[in-house]
């Protein structure tokens, strides 16, 4: 990946000083709430899918695109306009993208069909990911000196508490909504207008500079030390978002498949369980040493892929929600450990395009391996892909296992060698 321009500008004396004196708590708490809705609506579609093949017939493939294509336009849309908001600020960069996003929750209530559903996924991606590096760069230059580390939580925490509460919340008015398919997407985009208000009146935190057409040319601009991390632990990135993509879009047709009776909202809750625990994992380790967080998680990854084939060959759902809940600890423990690792020492002006490099790869990694598995399981049968999902992402916790064992053998060889000089 080529790295970080060295013409960049330093940070701005004022807009650091300004900092210094503002009350951080509110643009805090806005930023992490923008992060958790969006990522609410990203899964609020998990418990409609039943409903929306029921209602048009859609098969597996189908469903799959429709998850995915959110996830392809919010990679599109990270690899052009995801480090924009380092040339324009902070404000305007998420002003407009929760008002194009409010605008794609409509079009998901009004959808009357596939071709509706992919169109609003779209836009709804292409608004998410302008929306996410910049809302997550505002939350690292809120970063308190007296609190270390308390954005890279925050961006580790808001993202998945926030999917838990889209897929409950979505759940919940299947079952008792009238109009389930639009009631949620209503109440959210009335929630991202409320948001971009908000926005309007908060303080700027970064300092804008030239060079935002340049910006929106294609690419992954890394930083050394963050690309370093981004290797060691890219891997186990990958396997935790691909166990993502698989729960949040076949989820409820894997429940489906283990219990043919089960209630539609039991296979909504799937993916509930997995971002609950994920979310609950993050702020469990939140004190964990990064690597050793990433490495516990990778192997979680494997013990997750072990329940739910259990659960295809008897052990029922009582396995398959195990394994789901296994799923999200191993996604908050890697996530945790693999952002604060990526994050260590960024300078301001490198933030917002490290970040979007982060949510490339994990949106990629929760895309493709789910269009592929919506494709194999229309020639195979789900229990066939689901057999070689969870073997392939077992597979790549292995990979990530070594990469992480690796890297801290090596750190402590070369702690040794300066103390032995010493």
């Amino acid at each position: 990946m080529p790295g970080v321009s060295s013409g960049a500008p330093a940070p701005c004396p004022y807009a650091t000083a300004r900092l210094r004196t503002a009350n951080r708590t509110a643009p805090v708490v806005l930023d992490a709430s923008i992060l958790a809705a969006l990522l609410a609506a990203s899964s609020a579609p998990t418990p409609l899918y039943s409903l929306y093949q029921d209602q048009w017939g859609l098969t597996a493939l189908t469903i799959t695109v429709v998850f995915s294509v959110y996830s392809l336009a919010l990679l599109a849309a990270l690899l052009t306009v995801g480090a924009l908001s380092d040339h324009l600020g902070r404000r305007p960069v998420l002003m407009g993208a929760l008002l194009l996003e409010a605008a794609s929750m409509l079009l998901l209530a009004s959808a009357d069909g596939a071709g509706q559903l992919i169109a609003a996924r779209v836009l709804q991606g292409a608004a998410t990911g302008a929306a996410t590096s910049a809302a997550g760069a505002a939350l690292l230059d809120l970063e308190d000196p007296r609190r270390p580390g308390r954005s890279a939580l925050t961006n580790g925490i808001a993202p998945v508490v926030g999917m838990a509460a889209g897929v409950l919340v979505a759940t919940l008015l299947v079952r008792f909504a009238p109009a389930p398919t639009a009631t949620v997407y209503v109440l959210l985009a009335a929630l991202f207008g409320a948001q971009a208000i908000a926005v309007a009146f908060t303080r700027e935190t970064a300092c804008p500079h030239a060079g935002a057409l340049r910006s929106l040319r294609p690419r992954l601009a890394v930083p050394p030390p963050a690309r370093r991390a981004l290797l060691t632990a890219g891997t186990g990135v990958v396997a935790i978002w691909a166990l993502g993509g698989f729960y949040s879009s076949l989820g409820p047709a894997l429940v489906r498949l283990v219990a043919p009776d089960a209630p539609h909202a039991v296979g909504g809750m799937v993916f509930f369980t997995v971002s609950a625990a994920a979310a609950l994992t993050v702020w469990t380790l939140r004190r964990t040493a990064p690597s050793a967080a990433a490495t516990g998680g990778s192997l979680t990854v494997i013990a997750s892929a072990a329940l739910s084939l259990l659960g295809l060959h008897g052990a029922g759902l009582p396995a398959v929600y195990g394994g789901a809940a296994l799923a999200g600890v191993a996604f908050g423990a890697v996530s945790q450990g693999a952002l604060h690792m990526l994050l260590a020492s960024l300078r301001q002006r490198d933030r917002a395009a490290t970040l979007a490099a982060y949510y490339v790869l994990s949106y990629l990694s929760m895309s493709l391996p789910a269009i592929a598995v919506g494709a194999a399981t229309q020639h195979f049968g789900l229990r066939t892909a689901a057999h070689a999902y969870a073997i392939g992402a077992a597979l790549l916790a292995v990979a990530a296992v070594s990469a992480l064992t690796v890297s801290r053998r090596r750190a402590i060889s070369v702690s040794t060698a300066a103390d032995v000089h010493r």
